[in-house]
């Protein structure tokens, strides 16, 4: 399980790699200003897709990324 300060700069990472410095700030600023609630925006998100097509999207995902972390899979 990762620290807090971990899950921070993980988080951080993936924003300025997909965004670039300069949106990841901008995202930032955005979710702040909004008061964004990420827990609700994903179950909203995730109740609009039918079961079937995000379970064969996930099995998709997993047969072409292996699992490189340092959790075991049971």
């Amino acid at each position: 399980m990762y620290s807090a300060s971990e899950i921070m700069d993980l988080g951080f990472a993936c924003l300025v790699e997909i965004l670039v410095i300069v949106n990841e700030e901008h995202f930032i600023a955005e979710v702040n200003r909004q008061k964004f609630d990420y827990t609700a925006w994903q179950r909203e998100y995730f109740d609009k897709i039918p079961t079937e097509e995000l379970q064969a999207d996930m099995v998709k995902f997993l047969s072409t990324h292996e699992h490189e972390g340092q959790g075991k899979r049971i």
